[in-house]
Order: structure tokens, then C-alpha cells, then sequence
């Protein structure tokens, strides 16, 4: 039990160093973690290896009943929900630039199907301190099963449905720009997709090699 707390107190301590960009909700580690996985599948796995670190944390403070240890499990439940949160932006983002997402998106799928079904056995749990957590937990639940059916999304629809969204919000910013400034951004835009047209396709082939 002693070996327990220390392990609870050294989370929350990690918890409570700087963190680039105000992510709050990740240890310096894990934040240096995702500035390393580029790549959106890895970052996905990224996220749901800490993501379950935060519920196998929760499994240990909902085995026993200890005075005190409900502020913890609300902590730990919005850390958890924030990481969701976390995936479907990136997720989003990748389908917004054409990205490749299948191997991620999977393993969403498949791990938060488990953390969903643990995280109703927590509800069920009758505990005393209940209250004091209720909101974030029915919170973690709520979030989960969200990001749990765009997950289970066909691709190609929530791809449509993101670029309708994006499109949408495009439209919206520029209706609030000055007629100069929306004619200066546009250019921009054209100077730059000119400029995307003309890069060459990368290949493997040596100087001076022809098909």
C-alpha cells in the first residue's frame, strides 16, 4: 500500500512540472514523446499508451477505498478525458491533409472499446465518494463513446464530413475579414498552391537515371 501511494504521488508530481504548450493533462516526458512521433499513426498509438497509463492508474485507486483519494480519480479522469479529446484532433487533422490513418485509427478503435467498458464498471461502482467525481467520470464516458464512433467511421465519410466542417469554418473567417485583406490572402493561397504544383514527385532513381 505504501509503494501504492508513492507511485501516486510521483505521478501527480510529474504531472505538476512545466509542459510545453499547456498540456496540462501530459507528463514533460510524454509531451517530448509526441513532439518526436510526426507521423499521425504513431502519435495515435502514443496517445492510447497513455491514455490506458491513466486508466490502469484509476483501476488502482477504485480497487480500495481511501479517505482523500477522490480528488485523484477526478484529476485523472479529466487528464484521461483530455487525452481523447487529443486523438480526435489529431485524427481530424490528419484526414484534413489526405493522411494515411487506417493502422491508427484501428487501434483507437479497438482501445477504446476496452477503456470504455472499465470505465462503466467504475460508474456502477456505488462508492461513497461517488459525488466528488461524477461529473468528470460521466465526462471521460461521454467523450469516450464519441471518439469510439468516429473511430468506427468509415474514412471516407468522416473525411467529407472534416473538409465540409474546415470549409465551413473558412468561410466563416473570411466573412469577417476586410475586402483587402481576404483579396491578400486568397493571392497568397494561389502563390502558394502554384508552388505545391511544381515540386517534383519524389524518386528513387540516381542522377542522370532514366526510366
Amino acid at each position: 500500500m505504501k509503494r501504492f501511494a508513492l507511485l501516486l504521488v510521483a505521478f501527480f508530481l510529474a504531472l505538476a512540472e512545466p509542459l510545453a504548450a499547456q498540456r496540462d493533462f501530459l507528463t514533460a516526458h510524454e509531451v517530448d514523446q509526441i513532439r518526436i512521433a510526426q507521423e499521425p499513426n504513431e502519435r495515435l498509438k502514443l496517445y492510447i499508451h497513455f491514455a490506458r497509463q491513466r486508466i490502469d492508474l484509476l483501476q488502482q485507486l477504485f480497487s480500495k477505498y481511501t479517505a482523500g483519494r477522490s480528488s485523484m480519480i477526478h484529476d485523472t479522469l479529466d487528464h484521461y478525458t483530455k487525452i481523447i479529446e487529443a486523438i480526435d484532433t489529431v485524427s481530424d487533422d490528419a484526414l484534413k491533409r489526405k493522411l494515411a490513418l487506417d493502422e491508427g485509427i484501428g487501434a483507437v478503435a479497438s482501445a477504446e472499446k476496452d477503456m470504455l467498458a472499465i470505465l462503466q464498471k467504475f460508474d456502477d461502482d456505488g462508492a461513497p465518494d461517488y459525488k466528488r467525481y461524477q461529473f468528470s467520470l460521466k465526462q471521460a464516458i461521454e467523450t469516450t463513446e464519441d471518439s469510439l464512433d468516429l473511430a468506427k467511421e468509415d474514412l471516407k465519410k468522416r473525411t467529407a464530413g472534416v473538409e465540409a466542417q474546415a470549409a465551413k469554418e473558412k468561410k466563416e473567417r473570411e466573412s469577417m475579414m476586410q475586402p483587402k485583406d481576404l483579396e491578400e490572402k486568397r493571392a497568397e493561397e494561389k502563390k502558394a498552391a502554384a508552388v505545391e504544383s511544381k515540386k517534383k514527385a519524389p524518386t528513387l532513381r540516381r542522377k542522370g537515371e532514366v526510366k
